[in-house]
């Protein structure tokens, strides 16, 4: 697709004009917009700086800020697709939603009420965790009319019940009280990527019995990234869908910064190869989640995370400007 300069959307901050090691960090180098301001954004970038449904190695509250400044590095074109997304549709960063680091369901409800205001202005969000348990109440916005699919890239299912006795809300039961709750229609959930040892088979049984189709890294890599993408597009078929990319799908070679690593997992290209199979579908909404700085200084963790985010906000435009 060309360039087209004629478009008024808001362009990020281009490298030849000011280095990519300069001025304030946004997602992207994109406008901050305030989300009170955002009539006319078709896409919010946004962050959560929130771990409080940690149940390993905490962290993800810092992920916004270290992918914020780690996605000064992805420029406007994608290589592959040829897609400007920014000519597509007008992106923002919208800035972190409130949090209180010292309550989880204090935080569910602020999140909740954040990105239901966000979705009510007609932006689809794209945010950066946070962990995994940031994806329920995201799921409460977008999902507050009628249930959505989703495609899920993960090491875990994130489908037990509860943790410590009786806890029901962490990074592993996100999506298990987004099916109760009615913000997933079950058999349009495909997960991705699944591995590494389990305490044992609930999450898988609860799982087979909803109509949640898993699949493990084993049939994934026998099957390679498009046939594995041909099923997910099946599953989730035309209706509104919602990505959710934990960065513990990849292996920790490639992102050792997070809170629950699994050996065994899928390369950087092979996740970009799924991500660009995205193409035509109806993205409502997605997230990238569980980057853990404090466990790679190195930035590359968050950048391969910011990285993430450009594959998926590609597709999530070219729907924008399809549905405009």
């Amino acid at each position: 697709m060309p360039g087209n300069d004629s478009v008024t959307f808001n362009q990020p901050v281009s490298g030849f004009v000011s280095p990519r090691f300069g001025g304030i960090a946004t997602f992207m180098r994109l406008p901050h917009v305030p989300l009170d301001a955002a009539q006319g954004i078709d896409i919010g970038l946004a962050g959560i700086p929130w771990d409080g449904g940690t149940t390993n190695r905490p962290g993800p509250r810092h992920a916004p800020r270290q992918i914020r400044d780690n996605s000064a590095m992805v420029r406007r074109l994608h290589p592959v697709s040829h897609v400007f997304p920014y000519e597509l549709a007008n992106c923002a960063d919208l800035g972190d939603c409130p949090v209180n680091p010292a309550d989880v369901q204090d935080t569910l409800k602020r999140v909740e009420t954040w990105f239901k205001k966000l979705v009510g202005q007609g932006v689809r969000p794209l945010v950066a965790g946070g962990d995994h348990l940031c994806s329920l109440p995201i799921l409460r916005a977008v999902a507050e009319k009628r249930p959505v699919g989703m495609i899920h890239f993960d090491a875990h299912t994130d489908l037990y019940d509860e943790f410590f006795g009786g806890f029901r809300y962490t990074h592993g039961t996100p999506f298990r009280r987004a099916i109760e709750e009615g913000l997933l229609d079950p058999k349009r959930v495909v997960q991705i990527g699944i591995r590494g040892s389990m305490y044992d088979f609930e999450d898988v049984n609860y799982a087979e019995k909803a109509g949640v189709r898993i699949i493990r890294i084993e049939e994934a890599m026998e099957k390679g990234p498009k046939a594995i993408m041909a099923e997910a597009r099946r599953i989730v078929g035309d209706g509104p869908t919602y990505v959710s990319f934990d960065i513990d799908m990849l292996d920790p070679v490639y992102a050792p910064g997070t809170g629950t690593p699994e050996i065994g997992g899928f390369t950087t290209f092979q996740a970009q190869q799924m991500l660009r199979e995205l193409r035509g579908l109806n993205i409502v909404g997605a997230d990238v989640v569980e980057v853990s700085p404090p466990f790679d200084p190195s930035g590359l963790t968050a950048y391969a995370g910011a990285t993430m985010m450009f594959e998926i906000l590609c597709p999530m435009a070219e729907d924008v400007a399809k549905r405009r």
